[in-house]
This record gives C-alpha cells, structure tokens and sequence, in this order.
C-alpha cells in the first residue's frame, strides 16, 4: 500500500520559495486504479515525481507497504516495485527497443515476447525491436515504447504521467484496453496522471489537485459525474483548463 502523510513540497521562486503542493495525504491500497486530475500547473506531476524519489518532499512521509521511503532514491524505490512512465520519455542512442524491453523485464526476450508488450501499446514488435530508441523516434513513439518497458517490467506500483500524450487515437485506444486488463490485477496498483475521460472511467479513485491541494479524493462515481470536460475533436487530447466543477458548492462538499 502507497501511503503519504502531510506532504508538502516547495521549490525557489523568483520571490522566493513557492509552495507547489500543500499538506497532501491519502493512501492508495494494493490492487486499486487511482487517477488523478485537475488543471495544469496543480502539483499532478509533481506529486508523482515525489512518489517514484525523483524529487524531495519539503515536509511529510511518504510510506510503501509500511516502510518509510521519503529518504530513498529512485534505485531503492525501484527495487521496492516502484515504476515510473515519464510525461516526456527519455532517449537512449545505441540502445535497441528489445534491449530496453530484456532490461526491464529482467531476462532476454524472444521476438513474440516483444510483440506481445509492444501490441499492447500499438506499435508492432518487426517494426521496432531492432530499431534504437532515440530521437529517430516520434515523441509518441518514445511515449508508447517506454510504457511498454514499464509493462515487460511489472512493478507492483506503476505511475503513468499522462500517458495519452503524444499517441493517436487507435494507440491510445489500444493503451486504455491494456489498463483495463491491468485493473483486474489484485497484486498492482496504479497511479495515472490524466484528463482523458476515458481513463478517469477505469479508476476506482479519482483525486482532483488544484492549487497544491486536493480538493476532491472519493470513488469515481462520486466524482466524475461533479467534473466536465470539454475534449477535443478527436478525443484524445481534452483541454485541461476545461477541467471544472459542475456545480462549485457541490465539489466543495
């Protein structure tokens, strides 16, 4: 279980030190889909980089299955079962995508075991697997060849920085089915950061943050029907300032 207790976070300002997330708690048990949402600039992502190690809290615990892990690096939450999909994937020249694939899943890979976490994000294993993963790669490649490492990887906590970024419509169709399969899995938890409908479909917990704080955390049936968003034509990339309670006094409540 993922449990953070009274998390804050800051960083310099230009007039001096701002407070991007304030006095954050809640616990997200093993087994269970949360999605968070809210418009940008809230502290989504950064209470995601908090989580995987990738920045320090300036006050508050963060707890994974009982253990304190707010002082640990992203190698020791890595070895705890911590998985991370960067909103903006990382490049790695001279690095073939089925070697990526054999690292993170821990052993060498035939090219049908390839094919299988590569379909899963739309992308077919041939077309790929012996091609480097660096900038000869579309952002929304990038994208879906990292989440397929964190796939072959199978941490028991994922966390998705807004993996509909990037990638098409029948990719990303593809990405919610695989989410969909990943929910039935009492043994992993997941934590996206998204605006899609869709994906906010899939949670048993939505969580809004907006302005550092979260302003609404409860069932996604509780939740959802309180939000409205105005997607784009294609309905892939909704509009985060659209992002809004339908009524104010009924999401304060």
């Amino acid at each position: 279980m993922l449990e953070l207790k009274n998390v804050s976070f800051s960083a310099a300002g230009a007039e001096g030190n701002v407070e991007i997330l304030d006095d954050i708690s809640f616990a997200l048990p093993t087994g269970k889909i949360l999605v968070i949402t809210g418009p940008n600039g809230g502290g989504k992502s950064t209470l995601a980089r908090l989580i995987m190690g990738i920045e320090a809290p300036t006050a508050g615990q963060i707890f994974w299955n009982g253990e304190d892990i707010t002082h640990l690096g992203i190698p020791q939450r890595a070895q705890r079962g911590i998985g991370y999909a960067f909103q903006q994937p990382a490049k790695f020249k001279g690095i073939k995508i089925r070697r990526l694939l054999e690292l993170a899943g821990g052993h060498e890979m035939s090219e049908m075991e390839c094919c299988a976490y590569l379909s899963k994000v739309g992308l077919c294993a041939q077309d790929y697997i012996d091609r480097d993963a660096d900038a000869s790669l579309s952002g929304g490649e990038l994208k879906r060849v990292e989440i397929a490492t964190l796939l072959a990887r199978k941490p028991q906590l994922s966390i998705y920085d807004e993996p509909e970024a990037g990638i098409d419509l029948w990719s990303f169709s593809m990405l919610v089915e695989t989410f969909r399969t990943l929910r039935q899995d009492a043994d992993q938890s997941i934590v996206i950061i998204s605006h899609q409908e869709r994906i906010l479909q899939l949670a048993d917990d939505i969580m809004v943050i907006a302005g550092g704080k979260i302003t609404q955390y409860a069932p996604r049936e509780q939740v959802l029907p309180r939000l409205k968003v105005d997607e784009a034509e294609d309905g892939v990339c909704p509009a985060p300032a659209a992002w809004r309670p339908v009524d104010t006094a009924l999401a304060a409540k």
